[in-house]
């Protein structure tokens, strides 16, 4: 894959027909070792982030060794990396996904009810090499997608949960998510203390603690917290629980790891007063923009802005007929812009390639590494952040 110094850089040695992921694996590495030594315990990779193999090569290369894994595909496919230990953290998965995933080696599973248990018991064959995690239900405080409604048990039938699974598992944890991009440390502090309690009612010895997901990244409409606060709070909260003191610990990021290291370049295809039709979409890398209403940080690339040209609010519109594809906003970009510029959008290694499709016969990208910065950080202390920006 070609290798250049900056999306300006693509822009001014080619100007694609398709929009372009700019791949920045060094910022992927970074926040991997981030983690690595911040976190004490197992980093697992939350895989369906993103699973290109240029951002997975760089979490293995600063170290990551366990993935979790959601489906029985994304076993298949990260089975494949060397010394890889995968927990399958769905908590309800077909018979078919169990068995076979135990035959490729699996032995952590997730669970939120006894019929998830029967059915991981009978599927292993009464296997006693399990590491079981019950899920637990927790508030959502602060995350911009709440994850407590479809998953997750509590109160009485919890506890019930744990003490069966006690049985049946070679090692016991426990499991929760508090949302994704949840900005404040607020919601691990009750899940935590949610947790304490549990404990006591169900007075079985735990062996993990899985913390989830949820850390954050930087956009322009989310200002999260410092990840050290992130840090410094969870360990805090984990020392006053009642278990053993060798408890072995486990966190899966997702965005926190991968949002930097992918950015989208794309081309505008016409300007009508503030709409901007441009070639990728909802039905694209923009579904986040489009569904759940995210503001990503964008630069004009392909030619220089007047540092005191005006920013202006614009709404985009994808290249599909579909009326949905659609991307309120507001995004700022200078008040030139205009058919034929090219403009980046930061932050979008988390979900954007995983979740785009090929809907109207859209959906194929250039790819190319970058080497300068991305436009916003949780981690680089030389990046400038930025609500828009030009080159």
């Amino acid at each position: 894959m070609e290798k250049l110094a900056s999306a300006a850089d693509l822009i001014g040695k080619r100007r694609p027909e398709r929009p372009v992921r700019g791949l920045r694996p060094h910022a992927a590495g970074r926040a991997a070792r981030w983690f690595l030594e911040k976190f004490p315990g197992d980093v697992a990779y939350a895989y369906k982030a993103n699973n290109s193999a240029f951002l997975i090569g760089a979490l293995y290369g600063a170290g990551i060794r366990h993935f979790d894994v959601a489906s029985l595909p994304e076993i298949e496919d990260a089975v494949t990396i060397p010394e890889a230990h995968l927990h399958f953290m769905h908590p309800v998965k077909s018979r078919h996904a169990i068995r076979r995933a135990y035959e490729l080696g699996v032995r952590s599973f997730a669970l939120d009810g006894e019929d998830e248990l029967d059915k991981i018991i009978e599927e292993t064959g009464g296997a006693r090499d399990l590491l079981l995690w019950v899920r637990i239900a927790v508030p959502a405080i602060n995350s911009r997608i709440p994850l407590e409604r479809k998953f997750g048990v509590s109160g009485q039938k919890a506890a019930n949960l744990l003490i069966k699974t006690r049985q049946a598992a070679s090692e016991l944890g426990l499991t929760f998510h508090v949302g994704s991009q949840t900005t404040t440390p607020d919601a691990f502090v009750t899940a935590l203390a949610d947790l304490h309690k549990l404990i006591v009612k169900a007075g079985v010895m735990i062996d993990r603690l899985d913390v989830g997901g949820g850390f954050p990244s930087h956009y322009p409409d989310s200002d999260p917290a410092p990840m050290d606060d992130f840090m410094e709070t969870i360990l805090a909260e984990i020392e006053t629980l009642p278990v053993k003191e060798n408890i072995r610990l486990m966190c899966e990021p997702g965005r926190a790891l991968v949002a930097e290291a992918e950015s989208l370049i794309v081309r505008v295809d016409a300007r009508r007063g503030h709409d901007l039709y441009i070639n990728d979409g909802s039905y694209g890398m923009l579904f986040d923009a489009a569904h759940l209403s995210f503001i990503f940080p964008m630069r004009i690339v392909n030619r220089e802005i007047n540092p005191s040209e005006p920013l202006v609010p614009l709404e985009l519109w994808g290249p599909t007929c579909d009326s949905i594809d659609y991307m309120k906003g507001p995004f700022m970009l200078p008040a030139s812009t205009a058919e034929g510029d090219y403009f980046e959008i930061g932050n979008m290694g988390a979900y954007g390639r995983a979740i785009a499709g090929h809907f109207n016969g859209y959906g194929d990208y250039d790819e190319a590494i970058l080497l300068d910065e991305p436009m916003m950080s949780m981690y680089a202390t030389n990046v400038v952040q930025v609500r828009s920006a030009q080159r």
